[in-house]
C-alpha cells in the first residue's frame, strides 16, 4: 500500500511542478536577471487544493476509462480485449485505494493537530 501512496504523492508533486513552471521564454527569472530586472511575482506556486483536485481528477479519469473499456468488452467491440480491461481495472482500483489512503492520512494529521494542547 505504501508504494501506491508514494505513487500518488509523486503524481501530486509532478502536477505541482507543471503548474509552477513559467509560461514563456521571456518570463524566466534567468532572462530577467540578465537584463537587470526583478523576476516577476505573478507566478505563484500551486495551492494544495489545486494539486489535490488534479490528483482526484486523475483517479476519476482512470475509473471512467476502466468503466468504458469494460462496457466496450461486454458489447464485444473489437478494440477491447480482456487484458486491457483487467489492466485498466487494476490501475483504477490501485489509484482509488491510494487516494483513500492519502485521505485517511490527511484526516489523521488534521485530528492530531486539532488535539494538540495549546
Amino acid at each position: 500500500m505504501s508504494h501506491s501512496v508514494t505513487s500518488i504523492l509523486s503524481q501530486i508533486r509532478s502536477y505541482q511542478t507543471q503548474v509552477t513552471q513559467p509560461v514563456g521564454p521571456l518570463e524566466t527569472p534567468q532572462t530577467n536577471a540578465l537584463q537587470g530586472l526583478a523576476a516577476p511575482q505573478d507566478v505563484q506556486g500551486a495551492s494544495f487544493t489545486d494539486t489535490l483536485r488534479g490528483a482526484i481528477a486523475g483517479v476519476n479519469e482512470a475509473q471512467q476509462k476502466s468503466g468504458a473499456l469494460a462496457r466496450a468488452f461486454e458489447l464485444g467491440e473489437p478494440g477491447a480485449d480482456l487484458a486491457k480491461v483487467m489492466v485498466a481495472s487494476q490501475q483504477s482500483q490501485i489509484a482509488f485505494r491510494a487516494t483513500v489512503e492519502v485521505r485517511n492520512r490527511l484526516v489523521q494529521a488534521y485530528q492530531d493537530v486539532m488535539n494538540m494542547p495549546l
